[in-house]
Order: C-alpha cells, then sequence, then structure tokens
C-alpha cells in the first residue's frame, strides 16, 4: 500500500467515487440514503472541506512564494520578461484552442437536426460582472481584503509589489525577508499534509457529481457535448505535447506522468484556485523553481483558460447553427476577442464558464436563453475544461521556466530527486 503514490491514489479515488456516484444515480431510488444522507451530506461535505483546506493554502501559498521569488531576482527587468513571455504563451494556446474549436463545430456541426424541446431548460446562469468592473478589481482598494476574497490578480500585483520593495529594502529589513521566506517554507509544508487527503476528496466530489449528473440532459446533446471533449482532447494529447516537444525538448510521456495526479484533482474538483497548491508542487517535483511557478501558475489559473475558451466557442457554433443563423467574418472576430475577455472574468464558482457565456452570446447576436439547454451537462464539461485548463497553465509554465534557466532537466528526466533541487536553491 505504501508504494502507491500518491497520483495513484488520487486516479483510484476519482474511479471509485465515478463508479459509486453512477450506481447511486442509476440504482439508488431511496431519496433518504442517496441524497439527504449520502449525496448531500457525507459526499458534499467530504468534497467541500478538502476543496476549501486547498483553496485556504492557495492564496498565502502564492503570495509568500511570489515575494520571495520577487526579492530574490536581482534584475527586475527579468520579471517583465517572466510576465510578458507568460501572457504571450497563453494568448497563444488560447488562439489555437479557438481555432480547434471553430473547425471542429465547422466540420460536425452539433447544432444541426437537434430537438431541444425535451430539454429541461434553466435560465438562471447570469454573471453581474462587466469588464470594466474586471480591470478595476485588479487593483484592490483593500489589499487584506483581495488576499481574503482570493482575487489571484490582484494577490500577483500585492506580491510582486512587495517582492519590489523587498529588493529596494533588503538591506533595511532582513527580518522580513526572513519572515517571507520561513512562511513560505510552512505554507509548502501544510500544503504536503493536505494533499495527503486528496484521495479522499476526490472520491466525494465524483461520487457527489456522477450522482446527481442529469443523463436526460446529454442524451439529446450527445453531438454537442462530442464536439467540446474532442476539443478539449486535441488540445490536450496534441497540441500541448506538440509544444513541450518543439521549444522545450520536453519528453511529453514524462511530463504527463508525473502531471495526471494534477490533471485528475483539476477534473474532480472543478476549480483552477484550489489545484494551484497540488500544481505548484507537481511543477517543483518536475524541475521548476518556485520563482517561476508561483507566478506563471496563479496568473494562469485566471487569465489563461483553454478549456473554457473552447466550450464557449463550440456553444456559440451550436447555438448559431441551430438558430439557423450564418456567423460571417465580423461576428466570428468578435467572438474571438469576446472569448479571449470572457475567459478571464471566469471566476471559480459553479456555472462560471456558462455564466460569461451571456456576454458572449450577446456579443455575437445570439439569444441568451439558449443557455440554458446547457446547465444540466456543464458538471461534467466543467470537469474536461478545467483538467485542460490548468495542463495549460503547467505546460506554458515549462517553456518560461527553460527559457529563464529555472528548469531542471535532471529532475525531470528523474536523474536528480526534487528535493535535492531545493538544497541547490537554498
Amino acid at each position: 500500500m505504501k508504494k502507491i503514490s500518491l497520483g495513484n491514489w488520487i486516479l483510484i479515488g476519482m474511479i471509485l467515487g465515478i463508479i459509486v456516484g453512477l450506481f447511486l444515480n442509476l440504482f439508488v431510488n431511496n431519496h433518504f440514503i442517496k441524497d439527504i444522507i449520502l449525496i448531500d451530506n457525507v459526499f458534499y461535505l467530504g468534497g467541500n472541506i478538502f476543496i476549501r483546506l486547498m483553496k485556504m493554502l492557495a492564496v498565502p501559498l502564492v503570495f509568500c512564494s511570489l515575494v520571495v521569488g520577487v526579492a530574490s531576482i536581482s534584475d527586475i527587468r527579468k520579471i517583465f520578461m517572466i510576465g510578458g513571455s507568460t501572457i504571450i504563451l497563453y494568448l497563444i494556446t488560447s488562439l489555437v484552442g479557438i481555432f480547434i474549436a471553430l473547425t471542429i463545430s465547422a466540420i460536425f456541426k452539433p447544432g444541426i437536426g437537434i430537438n431541444l424541446s425535451t430539454i429541461n431548460q434553466t435560465s438562471n446562469v447570469t454573471l453581474n460582472q462587466t469588464m470594466t468592473d474586471l480591470v478595476l478589481n485588479i487593483i484592490p482598494e483593500n489589499p487584506l481584503n483581495a488576499l481574503a476574497s482570493s482575487e489571484m490578480l490582484s494577490v500577483i500585483i500585492l506580491g510582486v509589489i512587495m517582492g519590489f520593495i523587498l529588493i529596494k529594502l533588503s538591506q533595511k529589513t532582513p527580518t522580513l525577508n526572513n519572515v517571507f521566506k520561513e512562511s513560505k517554507k510552512v505554507m509548502i509544508a501544510m500544503t504536503d499534509v493536505v494533499v495527503k487527503f486528496a484521495p479522499f476528496g476526490v472520491f466525494c466530489l465524483m461520487a457527489k457529481t456522477f450522482g446527481t449528473l442529469e443523463f436526460e440532459s446529454i442524451f439529446p446533446l450527445a453531438k454537442f457535448v462530442g464536439c467540446i471533449i474532442l476539443g478539449l482532447l486535441i488540445q490536450l494529447i496534441v497540441v500541448y505535447p506538440f509544444i513541450l516537444i518543439i521549444f522545450a525538448k520536453v519528453d511529453p510521456l514524462k511530463f504527463y506522468r508525473k502531471f495526471l495526479s494534477v490533471i485528475f484533482f483539476a477534473f474532480s474538483t472543478l476549480s483552477s484556485n484550489a489545484t494551484i497548491p497540488l500544481n505548484m508542487n507537481t511543477l517543483e517535483e518536475i524541475g521548476i523553481t518556485r520563482d517561476i511557478s508561483s507566478f506563471t501558475v496563479p496568473l494562469g489559473a485566471t487569465l489563461n483558460k483553454n478549456g473554457t475558451i473552447i466550450m464557449q466557442c463550440v456553444a456559440v457554433m451550436f447555438a448559431a447553427q441551430y438558430c439557423g443563423i450564418d456567423l460571417g467574418i465580423s461576428a466570428i472576430l468578435t467572438l474571438i476577442f469576446t472569448v479571449l475577455i470572457a475567459s478571464t472574468s471566469t471566476p471559480s464558482v459553479p456555472f462560471s464558464g456558462l455564466a460569461t457565456l451571456t456576454l458572449v452570446f450577446t456579443a455575437v447576436g445570439l439569444p441568451s436563453e439558449m443557455i440554458g439547454v446547457m446547465v444540466g451537462i456543464d458538471p461534467i464539461l466543467d470537469s474536461c475544461r478545467t483538467a485542460v485548463n490548468i495542463t495549460g497553465d503547467s505546460v506554458c509554465t515549462i517553456i518560461v521556466a527553460l527559457k529563464n534557466k529555472s528548469l531542471d532537466r535532471d529532475v525531470l528526466n528523474n536523474k536528480k530527486e526534487p528535493n535535492k533541487l531545493l538544497k541547490d536553491m537554498e
């Protein structure tokens, strides 16, 4: 039992959760046992306690790692180079995702020949946040409130600014420097403890998701769901490996072998933010220093959402085809621009991808009521796109780390233990 890795335990927990959830969904009709005792209490409580623990760790871990990472960089220009190259990579992978989604939609036409009258429609998927609010919220009025609210862009800005100040006052504030360094070590140790409970948390989350999945909503939309999953798979097993091979000379199989536990975890939690601590830990085991991952991973959790973009593009084409609307070049360009903006405003809450989709539908002139038919199938799609989102963050992190000489290939190739990397850093 001790020889089974954490990644394999997470996989076991996910599979068992799916099996238990499907069994309850399909064969258990006792409302009290199925819904009240198991789904709404045992599984809900177990899964959400674990997610809250991971989210609890995310902000202090990211903030302390950012401050320490920035403060340790003598050349300030390197920070802007890291930030600029990261954002460019995220933009490129997002544009590739858009191209894949539009191509698949044009070939398979998911909106043609279906009947939506049999699907229960729910339209309560709005998000009360404008693009202006998004920009303004990046700069918090109250730094403590930004930390408490887990506003990752604001946390990144605060961490970078604090790091800059510590560089400037390095000789005058050695005690504060040590406080952040020690705090970072404490948060890493806490993360190591909490992630040991990941298999149980993943089991509960999967059991609840598949125990409440509305299959009657999936079957009429099977073509639509298939197009989205196909697009996500192409991004995951074609685009990302291509990037690793061409730009980093990294064996994708070695990367995915070490990264599968993060993918399974993201699939189960449906939250990029909750995955940040495990993602950063895993990247360090792969050989990437935290001064890079503490910046790129939380930034990606906010800005880089390739999976969400693919879903939203397919959803727009699906609705246009169903309504018989021919989107011209101008509408397609509007779609591309809008999904790039809308994806950055997608919060880490249930139905968030559908919520920001209203902005996209409005921009291209489609009826937002069409979004209501997608609510029943969103849990499974949300799991898939979250897994793709966080994988894109890590692939881009590898490229940025390689460019900044912060990737230890010996660790990635199993020629050196990751704790040796930590000793080298210290």
